[in-house]
Order: C-alpha cells, then structure tokens, then sequence
C-alpha cells in the first residue's frame, strides 16, 4: 500500500458517486481535480479545499478534455489517479430509443472516457506512473432489457480498458475497472435519466412498469456511495489495484451468474464448436 499524497482527476465530481470520490481522496490526504460541465458546481457540491481544483469539463469534448488534463499539470505538476465518473442514462426499449439518444448515450459514457483517457495518458507515460479509473456497472457485465443503450456503452468501455491494460503496462500505468450494482446516486434521478418516448403500444405496458419500478427504487438503492468511494481510494492507492472490482454484494452476485452462464454456454456445444477446424487428411 502506497501512502504518499496523490492527484487525482474526478470526472463528474459535481454530482453523484464523483463527489464521493472526490471528498474520500481529499479526505484521504490526496489533491483533487474535479470536473464538470460548470465548475462551479464542483466546489458547492464537494466544498472549498486548498487541494481541491475545479475545472469545466464537457467529456464528449476532446479539446476541452486537454485542456483539464493541461489545467492540473499546471497546478499540480502530475496526474496519478484519472477516475472517469461522468455518466448519465438513457433508458427504454430499443425500437423506441432514438438514434440521437442512442448515439448520445455512448458519446458520454464510452468516448467519454476514451476522450479523457487519450488526454492523460502523455502525462501519465511521461511520469512512467498512473491509474487510469473507469466506473462501468454490471450493465457492462449483463444486459438487460430497457438498457440496451447503456449497456452498449458499458460492454464498450469493459473492452477497451481490458485491451488498454496490456498497452499501457510497460510504462508503469494500470488500469482498474470498477462495476458497482445499485447504489444510492442520483443515476436513477430526473436529471441524470431520460426515459425514451413511449410510442409503441406493444411495449407500452411493460415501459410503465419498469419506469414505475425504477422511480421507485431511486432514493432507496441499498449501496452506500460514500463506503464505495472510500474503498475505492484505498483500493487506488494500492501498488497492484485490481483489474476489476465488483462494487455491491449485488454486483458479486451478478458476476457469478454471468460465469456460471458463460461455462455452460461453452460446455453446451462444445464437440460442434471443437469440430470446426481444417480436416488435415488427404
């Protein structure tokens, strides 16, 4: 376990588990950079630290991307820690979800971080050092129905950090994902969900239920943020942070399941999906 003081870079840390986050790793002892879409925010919702640097942040925006990345090197000379947070959520079925919904949803939440991660990344090979963050969800592990935009993203985001990891390895850079299960945030909150447009009468009364659910789970989720982002902190600043952390005994419960499906999916059809190869004889 590593001790000494850190910057960390929190995307979303004006709302939700980035706050969390954020108030951990300063409460920690670290240095934070917390990014929103308007500063502002950041130091109202997190509160004013000598180590806490606000800074605008629209992730769907690479310039605006480096200049954050250019904005904390300048004030605290490194990057050690990139938490990419920001998120939000567009729910509904598939048919009804829009294109421009669609497409939305994985600007922010896969080239989001991947905007991000290109930015820090120099900085990070330059100190031979870093810890690159990237909270997906058991959405990236198993899809469900009504998530398919958000779950698209998060599938996305497990592959590209799993391919980065490799990569970015020899120059002393690790990766964590995290993938939490339902915690208290504000993620099922008006301001962070948008439901599609029911305009399909054949999904129309499944839409209400899952909607009628889901508000009211908001508000009653059983994560506790503030637990998460305090082991995440601690998790961060160890020498070998995992390649994935489940976050929620739910999460661990999901994980298993989706295990156990894949082995029996490969054990199923094993001799047909083994008998595929080039018949050598002749």
């Amino acid at each position: 376990m590593t001790t000494e003081k850190k910057v960390w870079l929190v995307t979303g840390a004006s709302r939700g588990m980035g706050v969390d986050i954020a108030k951990a790793a300063l409460n920690a002892g670290h240095a934070v950079v917390g990014t929103a879409r308007n500063s502002d925010t950041v130091a109202a919702a997190v509160g004013q630290r000598d180590d806490l640097l606000a800074v605008n942040l629209d992730v769907t925006d690479p310039s605006a991307a480096e200049a954050a990345v250019q904005a904390s090197v300048q004030r605290f000379g490194r990057i050690d820690v990139l938490v990419n947070n920001a998120g939000n959520f567009y729910a509904g079925f598939f048919e009804e979800i829009s294109p421009v919904d669609f497409r939305a949803q994985i600007e922010t939440t896969l080239f989001g971080p991947i905007n991000v991660t290109r930015a820090a990344l120099p900085v990070m090979r330059g100190q031979r050092s870093g810890l690159v963050i990237t909270i997906s969800s058991t959405a990236g592990l198993v899809g469900q129905e009504f998530c398919t935009a958000y779950a698209a993203s998060k599938f996305g985001v497990e592959g590209w950090m799993e391919s980065l990891t490799p990569e970015i390895a020899p120059f002393g850079i690790r990766t964590m994902l995290v993938e939490p299960g339902f915690f208290r945030t504000e993620l099922l909150t008006p301001e962070s969900t948008r439901y599609a447009e029911a305009t399909i009468d054949d999904y129309a009364e499944r839409t209400q239920q899952t909607v009628t659910a889901w508000q009211g789970m908001n508000g009653q989720q059983g994560g506790d943020p503030a637990k998460l982002a305090n082991a995440l902190v601690m998790l961060g600043s160890q020498a070998e942070p995992p390649l994935r952390w489940l976050a929620g005994a739910d999460a661990v419960v999901a994980a298993e399941q989706k295990g156990r499906d894949l082995l029996a999916q490969a054990d199923a059809y094993r001799d047909l999906s083994s008998s595929l190869g080039h018949d050598n004889a002749g």
